[in-house]
Order: C-alpha cells, then structure tokens, then sequence
C-alpha cells in the first residue's frame, strides 16, 4: 500500500525542507491540498527537492478554473515529474465557490462531470489527437490553435483525474466518470463499507468500468507516538480536525451512522459562539477513535492496515507533516511505518464489496 504526506502549502523554503523529510521516510510521495494557496508551487518546489516522490492535489478546487487551466497545469507536471503527477480535483462547498471564488457552483455533480471530460478533451487536444470539440453543458471550448498547444513530452499517458466524493451522487458520478477518488479525511470505517464503497462500485458498474481500475485515495488522521504525552497531543491535534470539519451540516451522517446524534448541531452551535476547546472537548475518545488512527509506532502500520487494507490504494497521513518538521526522531519512525506499508501484500478485489 502506498501513503503519502498530506501538504497544506508552505512557504517555499519550509517546502523544501518538507519534501526532503518526506523522501528520507520513505513516503511514496506528497499530495498538496489547496486551502489558503494555490497548490502549484509547492507541488514544483517539491518536485525540485524531492524528485523521487510522486505528486499530486488532494485536492485543488476545480469550479474556480476553466478546465483548459487545470488541464494545462498537470500537463506540465506529468512532463517534470516523468509522469509522477495525478491531478485531484474537488468541488469546494457552495459558500466557498460562489463567495469566496466568484465562481458556479450548481448543479455540483453535472458540473464536475462535465469538468472531468473538458479536462480530458483538453488533453487529447494537447497530444493533437483531434481538434478541441468539448460542448458540455456547463463548459464549452473549441479553441486550441497552434501557438497554443503545450510542448509535447514523454509522459503524456501518464495522465490521470481523480475526484473528492463524500455524497453518494458525486461518488456514483467518480465511480463512472473518475480515474480514481479521493475520500475526505474525515471519514469512519463504516462510513467506507456501508456508503461509500457501495456507490462507487454502482457507479463504476453503471459505465461498464472494471471496479478495480479505480484509485481510492484516503486521508487519514494517523500518526505514531513514543510516549503516551505525545499520543495524547497528537489525538488533540487529530480531535480539533475532526471538531472543525464536524461542523459541515452535509457531514452531519458521519456522527449519526455511529450514533451520535446530533453532534454536528452542537459543534456548530459552539464554533458559532467561538468556543473551540468546547468543541474539541464534544470530540471524545469514544468518536475520535472511529476518525483517527493513532498509537505507539510499533502498531501505527498494523493498525491502518487493519483499518484500510482491502479499501485504499493509497493512503495520506493528514498529521505527518507536523510530525516531520517538528521532530528529527520522525524520520525513522515513520520509516518503520511505510515500510511495512509498501511491503505488505496487494489489495483483495473490491467486486464482491
């Protein structure tokens, strides 16, 4: 099983060094996720400091671009990567794309399907496959004259688009239209089983698509630990995520499904007083332990193999970063760790999930 670092975007010296620690752990590669900036950059300082990792976005907001830009940025990327590159897409939330990005955000599942297809009708343009002929319902492009088209490379086949699903909608969309798909990080095990995996095997059926050609993509609250102090920060860190993305009122089925009822409302009404120690505080060991995966180092591999194998492909440690940059001890600690990931065994067949 592969697992990566999960990168928020750092200043670019900070990256450096970041990707650096990254490879010397032994991590398959480093996806950059875009929050507050862009994810370009970083992904290039990384590739500079740190050619042997694979890149990718996990995820970068598609609705606040035109196709052709996104189509163009990973194009590049699979050239100076030699082919390392998968281009994440998401759809952000509503508030965010329209208030934030001046951008459409309705209808969110057609429009991202139709993303996908314009980006991929972009690159058969690039590879001058045939003329730019994208008429979809939400993007239209025809223009793709000489002077425009990117230098070809070696790496054009390595392409690849992956799309964040939580929903079912958009999970039956990724399952039938996606090379891959990216979990949320804030996710429970049953939440894989009984909803996610279901739509993305009907949706991979429902195009006709082989189950298995899909890459699922999993973020994870995971981290290791040498002292039970240290746990015990890295559960409040892991407890304060799962406060903040708890309040989404979309999430809200997350806590339900396990029985918590309601804890989404009472996240939400204390996020709105500013009240975030309450909030991390309605977190318990009791929920936190469906969300993360953290323990001594000895068990941290066994444990998010017990957890995911047989589901991801590809897991991504939200918490590795901090952990790598904060403390030189990481490095072989979590050398340990993806080495008994990347040895162990390949995943069964999703057809019988």
């Amino acid at each position: 099983m592969e697992i990566d670092v999960l990168g928020h975007g750092l200043p670019w010296a900070d990256q450096h060094r970041l990707a650096q620690l990254v490879a010397a752990a032994g991590f398959s590669g480093m996806q950059i996720t875009e929050i507050k900036q862009p994810p370009w950059a970083p992904l290039t300082v990384t590739a500079l400091a740190a050619p042997s990792l694979q890149l990718g976005t996990a995820v970068a907001v598609a609705f606040a671009r035109s196709p052709m830009v996104l189509a163009a940025a990973a194009w590049e990327l699979a050239e100076n990567t030699n082919g390392g590159f998968r281009l994440g897409l998401g759809s952000q939330v509503r508030a965010h794309v329209e208030r934030r990005y001046g951008a459409q955000f309705d209808p969110p599942v057609a429009r991202m399907r139709d993303y996908v297809e314009a980006v991929r009708a972009c690159w058969r343009g690039f590879r001058e496959e045939a003329p730019l002929a994208h008429a979809g319902p939400h993007y239209q492009l025809s223009l793709l004259p000489p002077a425009a088209l990117p230098r070809r490379h070696a790496f054009e086949d390595s392409l690849r688009v992956d799309v964040a699903a939580v929903g079912p909608a958009m999970t039956r969309m990724a399952g039938a239209t996606a090379d891959g798909v990216h979990v949320h990080p804030f996710h429970s095990a049953s939440y894989l089983q009984d909803r996610f995996l279901p739509e993305l095997l009907a949706g991979a059926r429902s195009a006709g698509r082989d189950p298995d050609s899909l890459a699922v993509i999993v973020p994870v609250f995971a981290a290791g630990a040498d002292s039970p102090a240290e746990q015990g920060r890295m559960r409040d860190r892991a407890r304060e995520q799962v406060a903040f993305y708890g309040t989404t009122r979309n999430y809200a089925f997350m806590f339900d499904d396990l029985g918590f009822t309601g804890l989404t409302a009472r996240l939400s009404e204390l996020l709105r007083a500013g009240d975030l120690a309450g909030m991390s505080a309605l977190v318990t060991d009791e929920v936190l332990d469906h969300f993360a995966v953290i323990g001594p180092w000895e068990d941290l591999a066994e444990r998010l193999l017990a957890r995911y194998q047989g589901t991801a492909d590809r897991l991504i440690t939200y918490l590795g970063a901090e952990q790598l940059l904060a403390d030189p001890r990481a490095i072989d600690r979590w050398r340990g760790v993806t080495e008994q990931l990347r040895a162990c065994e390949p995943r069964p067949t999703r057809r019988s999930a």
